[in-house]
């Protein structure tokens, strides 16, 4: 799974996650693409089961490109221990998504398969995703 090897701080405050995505919005690699349309953390679990979704759909003809990495360490606390004592410990690993953001690319497959691929990664996310293609050299 996806995680940093090192990082500067051990723990992360929480934050929100609000506006759109400044960057990351336009197809860079592949002629199809997967975008964010809700804000929300995606965990490196979570991008790990849309890529073996999406190169299971497609049987590995093609090429996948990951444009998010879960740099973001998420801490919880043990069940059913009290308040205070401290932050919990980094439990998993997460990216914090704007809406606007492509999330995966394709390129060398059929539209019809990449629409399909890209519908069963989506079911894997917790947020809404949409399909983008390059139609002509521009995104549509």
């Amino acid at each position: 799974m996806l995680q940093p090897k090192r990082t500067k701080y051990r723990k992360a405050h929480k934050g929100r996650i609000h506006g759109q995505a400044k960057g990351g919005t336009a197809l860079n690699f592949g002629a199809y693409g997967l975008k964010a349309m809700d804000p929300g953390r995606i965990s490196a679990r979570q991008i790990e089961a849309a890529r073996r979704a999406i190169t299971r759909h497609m049987k590995r003809v093609g090429k996948v490109w990951i444009r998010v990495f879960p740099d973001v360490p998420v801490s919880s606390k043990p069940a059913e221990v009290r308040q205070g004592k401290g932050k919990g410990s980094p439990e998993w690993w997460a990216v914090r998504i704007k809406p606007g953001r492509i999330m995966f690319e394709l390129d060398g497959i059929s539209p019809e398969i990449a629409r399909e691929a890209f519908r069963l990664a989506s079911a894997k996310l917790p947020i809404r995703t949409k399909f983008v293609a390059r139609v002509g050299g521009e995104e549509a």
